[in-house]
């Protein structure tokens, strides 16, 4: 069984996807809500930053999500969620220029319309390529983007 640890205050993108990531490979594990702004002592004993995720695979333990989806990948390949190289990089855009978006105190610097523009983008190339990024098939991306693209319609 996967332990997987998962920040309750306003659950982060990160730990949104590695949990796709386990519901999607049908793998059992076991979610420990945890408050960043209050870490307990447990929190700290399995991971001395305190970051969440936190997965713990046999004695293994890591709290970054790209790392973790990688892991998850390769010790469990079926079904497969890599996503095709050359559909990486399909709305990959849209989180650093969202980030740009939130971070602008100027209306009028172009930021907003970046982020829409990249919206409509990544929404044309789903509906003539979709439903999901690598076409009829979930993938990595996906489950990446997903959480992400909900955080953005939430802000």
């Amino acid at each position: 069984m996967c332990f997987v640890s998962v920040c309750v205050s306003g659950i982060s993108p990160f730990c949104q996807r590695v949990l796709l990531t386990l519901e999607e490979k049908h793998l059992p594990y076991d979610p420990k809500l945890v408050d960043l702004t209050n870490k307990s002592e447990w929190v700290l004993k399995i991971n001395a930053e305190g970051k969440s995720p936190v997965l713990k695979l046999e004695e293994k333990r890591v709290s970054d999500s790209d790392i973790i989806t990688q892991i998850l990948e390769e010790k469990y390949p079926i079904p497969p969620l890599v996503t095709p190289p050359k559909k990486a990089t399909v709305g990959l855009k849209i989180f650093s220029t969202f980030i740009g978006f939130l971070k602008s105190k100027d209306p009028n610097d172009g930021t907003e319309q970046a982020l829409l523009s990249e919206l409509s983008s990544f929404n044309d190339y789903l509906n003539g390529n979709g439903p999901f990024v690598n076409g009829k098939d979930i993938s990595a991306a996906d489950l990446s983007l997903g959480p992400k693209l909900y955080h953005l319609e939430i802000a």
